[in-house]
């Protein structure tokens, strides 16, 4: 399972379609459950729930924010977008919340699944934890990596008149 996260949190970073980004991460935080449930103990379970849950609503939703810009271009490649904080506020408001649960930012509940993940996983084996932890620092880098991508990166010009924001 740490070689499935640190291998999956590779192959996202690597990708440049929307919606393979958001199947390696799905791929990466199964595999953290998975650290969870083989730790054999209370918390690393709990975790393992806990994580499941979790991330069940928020590859959901980040699934149909992709869904939302798809359904207007018909394209996922990651390329074509970039500047839609400019257009598209709303839009990149709610992305940004969603892809801050998708790190496990503190005070959303990914956040209580991967902590306890990784205190059941330390009581058995620290170089798990730690690789299972690089394996998250990895998730941050490239979930932020895409939203600053798709919020802050070059205005395409030649788009500019199909944005409308999500209250239009």
């Amino acid at each position: 399972s740490v070689i499935g996260v640190i291998y999956t949190s590779f192959t996202a970073i690597r990708q440049t379609d929307f919606k393979r980004i958001i199947a390696y991460t799905s791929v990466a935080h199964m595999n953290l459950v998975m650290i969870g449930l083989f730790s054999f103990n209370v918390i690393g379970i709990e975790g393992a729930i806990l994580q499941s849950l979790s991330h069940g609503f928020v590859a959901s939703a980040l699934f149909l924010i992709i869904g939302v810009v798809y359904e207007r271009h018909h394209t996922r490649m990651v390329k074509y977008y970039g500047g839609l904080v400019h257009l598209m506020p709303i839009y990149i408001i709610i992305f940004l919340f969603f892809t801050m649960a998708n790190i496990g930012l503190p005070g959303t509940s990914s956040f209580v699944g991967e902590f306890l993940i990784l205190v059941g996983s330390f009581k058995v084996n620290t170089t798990v934890t730690f690789l299972g932890a690089t394996g998250m620092v990895l998730g941050g880098c490239y979930s932020l990596w895409l939203f600053n991508r798709i919020a802050y990166g070059n205005l395409k010009t030649q788009y500019v008149k199909k944005y409308v924001d999500l209250n239009k």
